[in-house]
């Protein structure tokens, strides 16, 4: 904790339970009210400099070392704007159904990961006296080891389920992590029949622990409406991908479209080549990680939302049907509007999860599986974008290459950069609602700060393109600027 004149200051640092580093900052007043609270990203990575001068066919397998959780997310995203620069992006039907089915791997290991390792001690433990009954556990028990301890079985689906997920990502790019299966124009192998069988023989059981999941997440939801519903939550517009013909969740593919708090359409199903017409970014101070909004808005009304709550208020229905099902039961909570309640990300990520699995489940049935025709081409082009729907939301990727093969721009916007702002709305909120007239601070309640952050799964890694330590300090000050508590957790 720091002070000034007038104000208190309480950092924490590092954030916990999430993918990369950064710190929050709370300022009060000398009546003791929150005036001001920041997520700062403190890191600094230059991969938009560093890809300049490489060969384009190189970028797909680099930009993904951006990250270990996500890598297939930026591998696809970078592959699908290399397919326009070769004029291979209408791919072969083996080769799109090969990256559906990674992508489909990816976004179940990753929201598997997430809900059991990062997030379910927020929601398998109850109260420690000093906070909320949903979030006020020890300490000592909001980790992966106690759920392991106290619920052993569901942490072994967690385990069982990321492994399936990276299996599949394996047997399409050749790795777990880190792979090399998408190409500029398709991709350079098929799924084989022993390796189909495999995957085939672990689906019902993944089918079976996803439904459990969702009910999880839904039961632990409605369980605590009183407590949630309020809970770093506030009115927003979203922003994901659908699909072109008919506006179904699609998260490898189709045009830009955003909705309002009350669920009008703000961005109408634009071509994602055309992105640059729809978002813009702006610059903080106090920040590595840009702030996106629609341009047609401005900064301040254009802010939105992505990942897997936006994609449930933004899409027309889910293309597989128990996560249709699912959805319109989310959506019944709002009475069909907008769900606007920060806390129902975790609900809507269990959605994705099931809808993930039955994708998997279809396409491991499609002979288009095991072709021999990977890959496309056409005229070349010297300039390109590639979107995809990363497990936490909307991916841009956009290129220039030169004559002699080389990337001479490179602009990533991505899905934890979309959704600054609200991360730092969130915060604001929690610390205006838990914070305001304290002198010290519980420790439970620095967990509350945290639980609005994992709420968005962010991954601050990919959105500051940084290396460094990630401790997470939080500071009280009082009037006069002086610390009067301060938490540090590193």
């Amino acid at each position: 904790m720091s002070t000034t004149a007038k104000t208190r200051k309480y950092t924490i640092l590092p954030v916990t339970r999430v993918e990369g580093h950064g710190k929050v900052t709370i300022h009060m007043n000398e009546e003791g009210e929150v005036e001001q609270a920041r997520l700062h990203i403190i890191e600094f990575r230059g991969f938009e400099r560093f890809i300049l001068g490489r060969p384009y066919w190189e970028v797909p397998v680099i930009v993904q070392r951006l990250c270990g959780i996500c890598p297939v997310s930026h591998h696809l995203a970078s592959a699908k704007a290399m397919d326009r620069i070769v004029g291979g992006e209408r791919l072969t039907p083996t080769a799109e159904k090969v990256r559906r089915l990674m992508h489909h791997g990816q976004m179940f290991q990753s929201h598997a990961l997430h809900f059991f390792h990062l997030s379910s001690p927020d929601f398998l433990f109850g109260t420690d006296g000093t906070a909320s009954s949903a979030f006020g556990a020890p300490v000592a028990q909001r980790n992966v080891l106690a759920v392991a301890g106290k619920y052993p079985q569901l942490a072994v689906q967690g385990v069982m389920m990321r492994r399936y997920g990276q299996e599949i990502i394996r047997a399409t790019a050749g790795k777990k992590i880190h792979g090399t299966g998408a190409i500029p124009g398709g991709v350079n192998k098929n799924l084989s029949l022993a390796e189909r069988d495999a995957l085939l023989k672990e689906v019902e059981q993944m089918l079976e622990w996803s439904r459990g999941a969702l009910a999880i997440a839904r039961d632990f939801t409605m369980d605590h409406l009183v407590e949630l519903l309020p809970f770093g939550s506030f009115d927003s517009n979203h922003l994901s991908l659908v699909r072109e013909a008919d506006g179904a969740l699609d998260l490898y593919d189709g045009v830009l479209r955003a909705v309002d708090k009350d669920g009008r359409k703000i961005v109408v199903d634009v071509n994602c080549q055309r992105y640059l017409d729809v978002v813009s970014e702006e610059v903080r101070s106090w920040s590595y990680m840009k702030f996106p909004f629609i341009k047609e808005l401005g900064p301040a009304n254009g802010w939105y939302r992505v990942g897997p709550l936006a994609r449930m208020n933004t899409c027309s229905f889910i293309p597989t049907p128990e996560a249709e099902s699912a959805r319109k039961e989310f959506l019944d909570l709002t009475k069909g509007r907008p769900n606007n309640v920060t806390m129902c990300y975790h609900w809507a990520r269990m959605i994705e999860l099931l809808h993930s699995i039955e994708s998997i489940r279809e396409l491991l049935t499609d002979p288009d599986l095991q072709g021999t025709d990977l890959l496309a081409s056409g005229p070349r082009r010297e300039e390109a974008v590639g979107v995809v729907e990363a497990p936490r939301g909307t991916l841009f990727h956009h290129y220039r290459v030169n004559r002699n093969d080389e990337v001479t721009m490179c602009n990533l916007i991505v899905s934890t950069t979309n959704n600054n702002e609200p991360m730092n709305r969130a915060v604001t909120k929690v610390a205006k609602d838990y914070f305001t007239g304290r002198t010290a601070i519980p420790e439970g309640l620095l967990n509350h700060i945290e639980v609005a952050i994992r709420a968005y799964d962010p991954c601050l890694s990919c959105a500051t393109h940084a290396v460094g330590g990630m401790p997470l300090i939080v500071e009280l000050c009082d009037a006069s600027g002086d610390v009067v508590d301060r938490r540090v957790r590193n």
